[in-house]
């Protein structure tokens, strides 16, 4: 909190205080009541229906609780969602296994397996929804299984109880100080366009070094990530996202493919800069007074850097009139360039840089009207189909179902081996808990950090229940009493560094210390629930450990195989929509790369490495395809055979870099784009073609020598498995 200036009278000073903790403070608060007013509404409204846990309701509330209204809904959705699919499951495995425990748990496992497979393959409360049909099965399922004859009853209550907490959940949160999602995703939308604006101003300006450049890149790859995740929750709650969720997903493809096309062509002139050759000098010389052009595209009248959806209209008009422009002056400057140019080498980087800098202005343009077309409820723009595709290791994925089963079948044969009376909540918690943890970037310490708040609430749950409990009468009273443990739990999440004491308390307090409709007060029965419930996250943080860590290197090798994968996916995948897939599998695998190497920078730093070289190359690889195909199609004689048997070996080579990188392939892949760039010269020749398809075949040209250039980039990972990788910076650009 900021300290008052000193010197102003104290009325002055307590107003200014108070402001500053209104702006900072007062909406964590705001949201503590909610959620436990919400809790205590939904407790009171299950005994008030006679449901036979009431404490479920309230459980229900802190599991769905989140700070704004529209992530409520939609959690509040995939929950409902995935109980019904999971009670559904439950009616067959009974019907099924009843008779036969063992093959009862041993379904109950293989269910729980896929649904965190499941889980662990999608994103946002898509994945919860997968959580919660195994969840359930483990949590309606081992005690109805125990009693077959009340599992219908057992669903329909538990489906009650949880339905109860979701509406008075979602009642709370829209009715007493709502907070929107839009809001947070306009803010998020306006600062993510200036901060581009910014960045491109300063990359085209020539301030930017590439390890600023890297470190605003890898924050744009969360950024993605969160706004595709605010935009599937705002669409619960507000007409007016719905209305133009068509152009929010289209503002994120936009910003992908702009964002690498920035990317590469900042690394483009980052290598001529490195080339002491005397035509890189004059390359960069006549393209340089284009970049200085672009920032005042950006800028309003008054100097100030566009920022509202206002402001983007009067920029697209003036990028629109520069796009159209910039061919023909670039070709110009081409013309009086050419003489000067003593090598070919030279030619195709400043055909590259343009062609670069042309697809800059294009999609910043059409980036632009996206931004502005917000400002109306109804715009052409809206109509977008293609959705942003999340990229998830199968391998991981698999891991992590695998390891949910391996735990509920050891604790579930101990339970049966031992006769444990609380050994099914020991087997059904730990079920559970490792499905909801697998998305963490090191679910052992979330583990354990929610069974310290497992401690705490079987402390205070046994005090409550033990020697408070006894000594109320109705409702009122039990609400007053659980009230200051429930704000303190609640409080402890909003908190990133306590959130998982928070976590156990909110979700084991009531579950051990709130009634059900027929209290019972057995002290052994909760000590063996208390235990049961402690052994259940030790058992979870063990197995995630020693099952295949998700936090070894291993798994970020996985992972790193999968993001160069992506290219081999370039190489060879279907055109249509492909440079969407490409570019979100890209940055959704180098998102949960940079979750688990958080603490682990060097990785880090590799795996940005391989992501920046993933983009750049998999980019101009379907760039050249989509050229190549239009070739092909229009004008099926322009490249004669020999050059396109070298463009098929080039797809060949990459992909088998990529997919095993060392000497010999990076050699083999080298080599091949040579050749292509040597018979695509050939093609062109010094005779005399027309215009359009002169420029068809430079274009080609110019993502073959981008490719070559990426390759023999000395940041990228695969410098190092270059022969003579030693040699002096500039050798690489060795005719």
């Amino acid at each position: 909190m900021s300290q008052p200036a000193p010197g102003l009278p104290f009325g002055s000073q307590l107003k200014e205080a108070a402001t500053d903790w209104w702006r900072n403070d007062a909406p964590t608060w705001v949201y503590v009541f909610k959620m436990v007013f919400a809790g205590l509404l939904a407790l009171g409204v299950g005994y008030g229906l006679d449901l036979q846990s009431p404490r479920s309701a309230l459980i229900t509330v802190f599991i769905v609780m989140q700070p704004q209204s529209g992530m409520i809904l939609a959690k509040s959705f995939y929950r409902v969602v995935g109980t019904l699919i999971g009670s559904a499951a439950i009616v067959v495995f009974v019907g099924l296994f009843a008779q036969t425990p063992e093959l009862f748990l041993l379904a109950s496992a293989l269910w729980i397996g896929l649904c965190t497979v499941g889980s662990a393959h999608n994103r946002n409360f898509r994945s919860y929804g997968f959580v919660l049909s195994g969840y359930t099965v483990a949590l309606i399922g081992l005690p109805a299984a125990l009693n077959p004859a009340i599992t219908f009853d057992s669903v329909m209550t538990r489906v009650t109880e949880i339905m109860v907490g979701i509406v008075c959940a979602g009642l709370v949160s829209a009715l007493v100080f709502p907070q929107a999602s839009a809001t947070g995703l306009v803010r998020v939308i306006r600062g993510r366009f200036t901060a581009f604006v910014d960045l491109i101003s300063a990359t085209l300006g020539g301030t930017t070094d590439r390890k600023q450049l890297e470190a605003t890149n890898a924050r744009f790859v969360g950024d993605i990530i969160g706004l595709e995740a605010l935009r599937s929750s705002a669409i619960f709650e507000d007409p007016e996202v719905r209305l133009r969720s068509g152009r929010l997903t289209r503002m994120n493809s936009e910003f992908m493919a702009l964002s690498t096309r920035v990317h590469a062509l900042h690394q483009l002139m980052n290598r001529l800069h490195a080339n002491p050759a005397p035509g890189a000098s004059l390359a960069i010389d006549a393209i340089s007074p284009y970049f200085r052009e672009v920032q005042p595209l950006l800028t309003r009248a008054s100097g100030e850097p566009v920022m509202s959806a206002v402001d983007a209209a009067d920029a697209a008009l003036k990028l629109d009139a520069y796009k159209r422009e910039l061919p023909r002056r670039v070709r110009a400057t081409r013309g009086l360039l050419a003489p000067a140019l003593e090598s070919d080498n030279a030619m195709l980087d400043f055909d590259t840089a343009s062609e670069l800098l042309y697809r800059v202005i294009e999609e910043l343009h059409a980036y632009t009207l996206t931004y502005a077309s917000l400002n109306q409820r109804h715009h052409e723009r809206e109509q977008w189909e293609h959705s942003y595709a999340s990229k998830t290791s199968m391998t991981t994925a698999l891991i992590a179902g695998a390891r949910a089963a391996i735990t509920l079948l050891c604790l579930s044969a101990f339970w049966i081996a031992s006769g444990w009376p609380s050994g099914d909540v020991a087997a059904l918690n730990a079920a559970a808990f490792c499905a909801i943890t697998s998305a963490a970037p090191d679910p052992a310490k979330a583990t354990r950090t929610v069974a310290i708040g497992v401690v705490f609430a079987a402390i205070a749950g046994y005090f409550y229940t033990f020697h408070i409990l006894p000594r109320l009468d109705g409702y009122w009273m039990l609400a007053t009493a659980l009230m200051p443990v429930l704000m303190l739990a609640v409080f402890l999440t909003t908190k990133p560094n306590w959130a998982g004491y928070g976590l156990g308390i909110c979700i084991f307090f009531p579950f051990l210390a709130v009634p059900d409709n027929f209290a019972r007060f057995n002290a052994a029965g909760y000590i063996n629930e208390a235990v049961a419930l402690m052994v259940s996250l030790i058992v979870t943080a063990v197995a995630f450990m020693l099952l295949l860590p998700p936090t070894t290197n291993w798994t970020v090798r996985v992972l790193e195989k999968q993001l160069r994968k992506q290219v081999v996916d370039a190489c060879f995948g279907k055109l249509a929509h492909l440079a969407l897939k490409f570019e979100s599998g890209t940055r959704d695998l180098m998102h949960q790369i940079t979750m688990l190497t958080s603490s682990r920078p060097a990785l880090r730093q590799v795996a940005l490495g391989w992501m920046f070289a993933t983009l750049e190359v998999g980019h101009a690889i379907i760039e050249l395809r989509t050229e190549l195909n239009g070739i092909r199609t229009e004008t099926p004689d322009l490249l004669p055979p020999s050059a396109l048997a070298a463009l098929n070996r080039l797809r060949d080579t990459i992909p088998a870099l990529f997919a095993r990188p060392d000497t010999t392939t990076l050699a083999a892949a080298l080599a091949a784009n040579d050749q292509a760039i040597v018979e695509v010269q050939h093609a062109i020749g010094p005779h005399y073609r027309e215009r359009s398809e002169r420029h068809r075949l430079q274009r080609t040209l110019s993502y073959l020598h981008f490719i070559r250039t990426a390759l023999l980039d000395e940041q990228s990972p695969l410098h190092t498995m270059r022969a003579g990788a030693n040699q002096q910076p500039g050798a690489r650009h060795a005719a």
